[in-house]
């Protein structure tokens, strides 16, 4: 019987229900033996939203919502936040996969990369030239920063600074695979740079850019290439943790859509901070020197210090540090597990003796 104070939409939802419920009767009592759902005749519930949402037989506003959760995606019920430990053996699966790869795949994937790493530099040179220099205009300009980083990183391409987390941490888990890693790594900054220098090139060279544009980010490479080595270096090294802390919590992410935010909060912050990064700057500064604002010695002298001060950051303040809290802080738990065990058994001999 339909209640008249429900509402058409109502009196149609339970009118379906009701129609199929002899027919269905045997499934939806297996259905909810398995999630564990009855209802009684009287429910304090809506009908309305109940039937409307697909609820028959929920009981109190949890169960619903398990229910629905295990009717419409399964798979949630496995995305529960990763332990450090879970990160960790992920990030050692990753190097392997990246280890294992042949020399045209990596160099395929970091020119790639290299080219991606330019959307950088253009995204922030296109925002400044249409809205101006101004501090605010500044600032959301460098809201695009990041495209060159989400393209590279969920595109799942080769980019150098990733590297200094995840065959660094298989090295210090496996005390091996030193030279294949240095295999690696010459491989994919090689190709990197490259991938980089023709982006530069393409844009400044070929007049696909137009003139405003080109100025603009010529401008980001020059400002970019300022300091002295120490300087330089020091920008590098948060650069470096920062990305490489961005490979670490890709990793920790289930989802696509987190991987993509979590990408977007940390670069931002290497842009809108001027750290220096031996690849996304690079294509900036090229721009530089193809404009003739700089000399590629200019370039060069600004390669060496932001790489190293990318390597430290990354290797030291992600990787190790990482490293440590999983595998040293473990060690040393079970180490005092099994002196408790031991004393524990220790004393109920003395009581039984």
């Amino acid at each position: 019987m339909i209640n008249q104070s429900e509402g058409p939409a109502c009196a149609d939802a339970r009118k379906s229900v009701t129609n199929t419920e002899d027919t269905e009767e045997t499934k939806g009592t297996k259905k909810e033996a398995q999630l564990g759902f009855y209802l009684p005749s009287c429910t304090p519930w809506p009908p309305c939203s109940l039937l409307l949402l697909g609820f028959r037989h929920p009981t109190t506003p949890a169960q619903a919502i398990v229910s629905s959760l295990a009717r419409i995606s399964p798979a949630m019920q496995n995305s529960t936040r990763r332990s450090a430990h879970e990160i960790f053996e992920q990030v050692v699966k990753n190097a392997r996969e990246e280890l294992s790869r042949s020399v045209p795949a990596l160099l395929f994937s970091g020119f790639a990369g290299g080219i991606g790493m330019g959307l950088t530099g253009l995204g922030v040179a296109l925002a400044l030239s249409y809205l101006g220099n101004s501090p605010t205009a500044k600032f959301i300009s460098f809201c695009f920063y990041p495209i060159g980083f989400i393209v590279v990183i969920i595109g799942r391409a080769q980019l150098f600074t990733e590297n200094t987390l995840f065959p660094v941490v298989l090295i210090l888990d496996e005390r091996k695979h030193l030279f294949v890693t240095l295999r690696l790594w010459g491989l994919v900054f090689v190709s990197n740079v490259a991938g980089a220098v023709f982006f530069g090139w393409l844009l400044m060279k070929t007049g696909a850019l137009a003139p405003n544009f080109a100025d603009a980010l010529a401008g980001l490479g020059t400002d970019a290439a300022q300091g002295h080595f120490t300087l330089i270096f020091a920008k590098g090294v948060i650069g470096g943790w920062l990305i490489a802390l961005v490979a670490w919590m890709v990793t920790a992410s289930h989802w696509t859509i987190g991987q993509v935010v979590i990408t977007w909060m940390l670069t931002f912050i290497v842009g809108a901070g001027h750290f220096s990064h031996c690849i996304a700057s690079s294509a900036e500064i090229v721009a530089a020197v193809m404009a003739g604002h700089l000399h590629f010695s200019n370039y060069f002298g600004w390669l060496l210090p932001a790489t190293l001060g990318n390597i430290v950051g990354g290797v030291f303040i992600v990787s190790v540090l990482n490293y440590g809290q999983v595998r040293i802080g473990s060690e040393e738990s079970e180490a005092e597990s099994a002196e408790e065990r031991s004393e524990e058994k220790q004393s109920q001999e003395e009581a039984a003796d």
